[in-house]
């Protein structure tokens, strides 16, 4: 049957009779099946089509469907129940809703009640309080609603009494209709179809080769054209630039919130923030010297506006990142500073120290101790971070233990590795975060601790040095980490080994930094003075204009 026959049998005068015969070979054309390994039946896929249809608008071409198929989108079930409802025929409709066999007791239950509801109401509408409350003396204990339900049945009747049902809540007919699509959404298939099955089952294929796609690392819609696999070329693997401003080691690198700024720390003395440019490019935008001993770490505030840097066994300085000014010094000298992090309001900062008498302390931006983690019992922090809702702060303390405490309930647990723990990091959804071991492993927990075993990464080199990592790449999904060797190494976390492994340093690379607004770029920073930038594979041409900078 063509188109334009379908169109015309619509028009006619007939078409309810064509409808009916057509639906006879509902029951010949249910045994078929579709697929190479005959595990879709063609009348449930030619049912969720025409919902399909429906749902994006186009219900000529739904009508037409259903004819030429002979399958309604709406089960014979359905068409009762719409017909008794909308013909004010409820007696019928709760018998009918009693006599389905494949019905739960709990969903039965609940679709009696949303008929006698309306029933009631109606009645109620019309003043006829007597029939309403009859019906709900006499005949709802029988139909086993529940107590509650026939509570809020009552409840209602007292609420409508002395107002118009009808004025209140729209068109008799109107409300009916919404009765049904509450019934269409509560009874199970294949009474009913759920909502937008066909997108649905897409969506679900589509997530499952995304989440079997090593490489995948971009947001929004893929084509279903063809099943989906990313290259290589989606995650960095390709040095774009070299950064050569530091004049010794680079002990740190960490990318702006924002994505638009990159600092550096160094052993040097110095740490340099570096300006992302339209192309890519990076440029210095200040070279901060105030310290008088090698800088280690550095933190940038959530608001891009301030950032902190931690100078080896020195004291922590805060940063104006537009002036470069240095616009505030905690601690002192006898504060042995190991790390430090923000709170997500950039209001409150953290510090730890590797001298168990001095602790942990959180200080506002004018150098205001707010609170304090200290005493004989505090052993010595190794490093820590907030999480990016501000309720947990994760410490490394003596070597092997991590300590997860929630800052709002003063709840924590504590996790102990078999080996010396040397960094940490957390997930820009404050969910996960990675340890580093001398062990040559990384281990994935979950800030909640409801994991008995950590998600385990090896392949990178690391026995002597401070060796830092991070998550990064489009949600998350990816992890990176310096190395002995002189290599990066970037993991899918559902993958122990690594998917790609960067050459290009000559020394020991000691911490990296994916950028948290452009998921294809990656810093890395190296013990042989510089730090290098990672991108996907350019072509030949791109790749002749790669030089070295500063």
């Amino acid at each position: 049957m063509g188109i334009f026959e379908c169109r015309t049998r619509e028009s006619s005068p007939k078409r309810r009779k064509i409808c009916k015969n057509s639906m006879k070979t509902e029951i010949d054309t249910s045994s078929r099946v579709l697929g190479s390994k005959g595990l879709i039946r063609k009348h449930e896929f030619v049912r969720i089509i025409i919902q399909c249809l429906l749902s994006l608008g186009f219900a000529k071409s739904a009508s037409c469907l259903e004819s030429e198929s002979g399958i309604s989108c709406k089960s014979k079930e359905f068409e009762v129940i719409e017909s008794e409802i909308l013909n004010s025929k409820w007696d019928e409709c709760i018998k009918f809703l009693n006599g389905i066999k494949e019905l739960s007791d709990e969903t039965r239950s609940s679709a009696l009640f949303l008929v006698i509801r309306q029933y009631i109401m109606e009645c109620l509408s019309h003043g006829d309080d007597s029939t309403a409350l009859a019906f709900l003396q006499k005949r709802v204990s029988a139909l086993k609603l529940g107590t509650e339900k026939v509570h809020n049945l009552a409840l209602d009747m007292l609420i409508y009494k002395d107002t118009s049902f009808i004025e209140t809540n729209g068109d008799v007919y109107e409300l009916r209709k919404k009765l049904l699509v509450e019934l269409e959404n509560l009874l199970p298939p294949p009474i009913t179809l759920p909502e937008k099955r066909l997108e649905h089952l897409v969506e679900t294929t589509v997530s499952s080769q995304i989440d079997s796609c090593l490489y995948h690392n971009v947001s929004g819609a893929v084509s279903i054209y063809e099943d989906h696999c990313c290259g290589r070329d989606q995650i960095p693997n390709e040095t774009l630039q070299i950064l050569t401003a530091h004049e010794n080691e680079v002990w740190f690198v960490q990318f702006s919130y924002s994505g638009e700024y990159l600092a550096s720390s160094s052993r040097d003395c110095t740490a340099i923030i570096w300006k992302v440019v339209d192309d890519g490019k990076f440029t210095v935008k200040h070279a901060l010297q105030s310290h008088q001993k090698a800088i280690s770490f550095v933190a940038w505030s959530p608001d891009d506006t301030m950032l902190l840097t931690c100078g080896n066994v020195e004291v922590v300085k805060l940063w104006d990142v537009e002036t470069g000014v240095c616009k505030r010094t905690f601690g002192d000298h006898g504060f042995i500073v190991s790390s430090c992090a923000w709170f997500p309001d950039s209001k409150k900062l953290v510090c730890g120290s590797s001298d168990p008498e001095k602790g942990i302390c959180m200080w506002d931006c004018e150098g205001n101790e707010l609170r304090a983690w200290r005493g004989a019992r505090m052993p010595k922090v190794l490093d820590l971070a907030v999480t990016s809702d501000g309720n947990h702060l994760i410490t490394v303390f003596s070597d092997k233990d991590i300590r997860v405490l929630n800052v709002v309930t003063n709840a924590e647990h504590v996790i102990s590795e078999e080996h010396p723990i040397t960094s940490l990091s957390v997930s820009a959804d404050g969910k996960f975060f990675i340890v580093n071991l001398n062990s040559q492993e990384i281990h994935l927990w979950d800030v909640e601790g409801k994991w008995r075993k950590p998600l385990k990464y090896t392949g990178h080199k690391q026995n002597q040095y401070v060796i830092r990592s991070c998550f990064g790449g489009f949600n998350s999904s990816f992890i990176a980490s310096g190395s002995e060797n002189s290599e990066v190494y970037i993991w899918n976390r559902r993958e122990p080994e690594p998917i790609a492994i960067l050459s290009g340093h000559l020394m020991t690379v000691n911490s990296v930094s994916w950028n948290p607004k452009n998921p294809h770029m990656l810093a890395s920073a190296s013990d042989d003075h510089t730090v290098r930038v990672w991108g996907p594979a350019k072509s030949k041409a791109d790749k002749a204009l790669v030089n070295e900078s500063f």
